[in-house]
């Protein structure tokens, strides 16, 4: 009977975790280079069941394995491409293919996908909100006024041909990056890759999220109602265990 409170209780806090994931995805369905996350359940170590005698404990019976309590494994981020929407935005970047591109923040150099940027009052080229984009000599790229180009290998020249900077691209195995707010993300053991010039880049584009609305819209309605089922059952649960406790202990 405890069992059951303990498998139940168990699936509906990984459940909520899974619809936290969910809703996080669903949130950023517009964010530009959003990746989507996917989050994967597994079960505490099985433990064997035995029967025993009421003397002799030494001598049991093997009834079987059970994995009593259902938790979250692990959350995996999809890094697959996102498709190109055209913006004709002034200082809209898309990268079409691997990389990232670099920007300071006050934790160091972070890096994203999100290429929305903006100038600020001095005309360093920004990541609105998180700090200034690199350039491949790991400067900023100053844009002196609107009147620049952008070539397919990331190198900004302004209306005289004066090359103002070169976009960063660096390429990591994903699995070695941590994910942190605002589409950002920081590398752990992994330092990258140069790979400037080398990912073709999209000028007046940005990359669109690569959430599937239809997937996540499914996954929250199968996990919601694996919620509401555990939900009930616990609710008979304890039912019952009122039952036995206010009317069969009573006999």
């Amino acid at each position: 009977m405890y069992q059951g409170f303990y498998e139940l209780t168990s699936g509906m806090i990984t459940q909520q975790r899974n619809l936290n994931t969910i809703s996080n995805n669903m949130t950023n369905v517009q964010t530009a280079g959003y990746k989507s996350d996917k989050m994967t359940m597994s079960t505490f170590d099985e433990q064997m069941l035995l029967r025993t005698g009421r003397v002799a404990k030494d001598r049991y019976t093997d009834l079987g394995n059970s994995t009593p309590i259902v938790k979250a494994d692990q959350t995996y981020t999809d890094f697959s491409q996102g498709a190109p929407k055209e913006t004709d935005g002034k200082y809209d970047f898309c990268l079409n293919g691997d990389g990232f591109f670099s920007v300071r923040t006050a934790n160091g150099v972070q890096y994203t996908r999100n290429g929305g940027f903006s100038v600020d009052a001095n005309g360093v080229l920004m990541l609105d909100n998180i700090g200034p984009v690199l350039g491949s000599d790991g400067n900023t790229i100053t844009i002196d006024n609107e009147n620049f180009t952008v070539s397919e290998d990331g190198r900004i020249f302004s209306s005289t041909g004066r090359q103002l900077g070169q976009l960063q691209v660096t390429t990591f195995d994903t699995t070695t990056l941590h994910k942190e707010d605002n589409g950002m993300y920081t590398a752990t053991t992994d330092q990258g890759t140069n790979a400037t010039g080398q990912t073709p880049i999209l000028y007046g584009y940005l990359e669109e999220s690569n959430t599937d609305m239809i997937d996540e819209m499914t996954d929250m309605i199968s996990s919601e109602r694996a919620y509401q089922g555990a939900a009930q059952m616990l609710k008979m649960y304890d039912n019952l265990m009122d039952s036995a406790v206010n009317t069969v202990g009573r006999l």
